[in-house]
């Protein structure tokens, strides 16, 4: 029964794995044809900011989703020190990356409030 859960649990880190892959390519897809459409001679550094920004949101998403596929493969795997240091190496590098997309689409660090440019905390 058991051995049979692990498959289950096994395949669904695949298609979860395959569902982050396909909202990349179907989010780059619609960010480049949104981009098209908007594309005007005079307003070219706002319509790639707005590209940039969907892009952006569609690679975090992407990778939010790949962290849960590799979480699930990981526990459905043996677990060994290996594994759990390769685990956490991803979930460090896509934190990581995901934290620099928000840099880049918000203006702004995660933890920061959007009217707290500097990242301090107020003092009251």
């Amino acid at each position: 029964m058991s051995e049979q859960i692990l498959e289950y649990l096994e395949q669904a880190s695949h298609a979860i794995s395959l569902l982050a892959v396909a909202v990349i390519v179907v989010g780059i897809l619609v960010a480049a044809v949104r981009y098209a459409r908007r594309y005007r001679g005079d307003a070219l550094e706002t319509d790639f900011q707005e590209f940039k920004i969907e892009l952006g949101r569609t690679l975090t998403l992407g990778l939010e989703i790949l962290v849960v596929g590799d979480v699930i493969e990981t526990i459905t795997v043996e677990p060994t020190f290996q594994s759990l240091g390769f685990l956490a190496f991803l979930v460090v590098a896509r934190t990581i990356l995901s934290w620099t997309l928000s840099m880049e689409i918000e203006g702004h660090w995660p933890w920061q409030s959007s009217s707290d440019p500097a990242g301090g905390q107020s003092h009251a």
